[in-house]
């Protein structure tokens, strides 16, 4: 009997082959999420799940899919799933940590160069057909001899390192555990506190995972902390900024612009997780940049996701354990 996998989101139908030639697939074929109950339904008798971001893996869905033994993240953030939950029942949860760092860095330095040169306005104002040439507005910040701060130091963040020090910034950066000091020195960066970062920094990037820890990092009391008129970009996680503190801060001018490709309403494992990006951070009267989640969201990228995904699978379908297990999972 040949095993089952169940993906929950659209992947490159030569990939969805590729499942089809060692297991039968149940395949969401539209570009929409499902709904928890129709993921839960498609993987009621699935052995293997090719879960996404949009998903969330709990106690519940686990006992509705008695046969599962990997729920394979085509992710590298897992705070949606409850990888105890996975354990407890013999199942193993994976994901893809090395293949989303580059691109999201890449979304990072645009978002940065986009809203600090007023990009998203300066569009509108073409399209308007209000344009009749150069005028002496939409005056924007120079990155040159700015600090540039990173709140967290992962992949990501020296990942995008590597795209930023190109614009002649003092790069700072904090972080739980520290860095060698000749790795400092290798990347160009500065190491201080958080209050010290974000007091100093005209930039400033949430790189952090999200945890009891870091649920509204930056609040209106590390909000007022900011250098004025600073600007914040967060392709991390959206929960780790408070949405309404920065809608206030950006009203007040703490903020001068505001970037983001993730939003707490995304973080689904948060009970209290509102239901859509805060009202009045659409204003389009503020200074703000969005994109939906598009950190990942080029071919290359997600097509590579989706494989090392499979092989995933692949693996623990023959008998082998996976590569980039983040749970323990408890047999018998």
């Amino acid at each position: 009997m040949r095993p089952k996998v169940a993906i929950t989101n659209w992947i490159h139908p030569d990939l969805l082959e590729e499942i089809r030639e060692f297991a039968d697939a149940a395949a969401n074929q539209s570009r929409e999420a499902l709904t928890a109950r129709a993921a839960a339904e498609a993987a009621a008798d699935a052995d293997a799940v090719i879960a996404f971001m949009p998903d969330r893996v709990d106690a519940a869905f686990l006992d509705a899919c008695p046969r599962l033994k990997i729920v394979a993240g085509a992710l590298k953030g897992c705070d949606n799933f409850d990888a105890e939950a996975c354990a407890a029942r013999g199942v193993w949860l994976t994901v893809v940590p090395d293949l989303l760092s580059a691109p999201t860095a890449e979304l990072l330095a645009t978002l940065f160069l986009g809203l600090t040169r007023n990009v998203r306005r300066g569009d509108e104002l073409v399209r308007s057909g209000k344009f009749a040439g150069w005028r002496p507005v939409l005056y924007g910040a120079s990155a040159g001899g700015k600090r540039f701060g990173f709140l967290g130091m992962g992949a990501v963040g020296r990942e995008a390192v590597k795209r930023l020090g190109a614009f002649g910034m003092k790069l700072v950066y904090s972080d739980l555990k520290r860095m060698a000091p000749d790795e400092e020195k290798s990347l160009g960066l500065e190491f201080c506190s958080p209050d010290e970062l974000v007091n100093s920094c005209d930039f400033v990037a949430p790189l952090l995972p999200l945890n009891a820890s870091t649920l509204h990092f930056i609040d209106a009391a590390r909000l007022s902390k900011f250098k004025r008129g600073a600007y914040l970009i967060n392709v991390g996680r959206g929960s780790t900024v408070d949405e309404e503190a920065v809608a206030d801060a950006l009203e007040s001018g703490i903020l001068a612009g505001y970037a983001a490709d993730v939003f707490e309403m995304e973080d689904w494992a948060r009970e209290d997780r509102p239901r859509g990006v805060a009202p009045r951070l659409l204003n389009p009267e503020l200074n703000t940049l969005f994109t939906p989640h598009l950190g990942s969201a080029t071919d290359e990228a997600r097509r590579a996701i989706t494989k090392a995904a499979i092989a995933e699978v692949r693996r623990v379908l023959s008998g082998r354990p996976p590569l980039n297990a983040v749970n323990s999972p408890r047999f018998g």
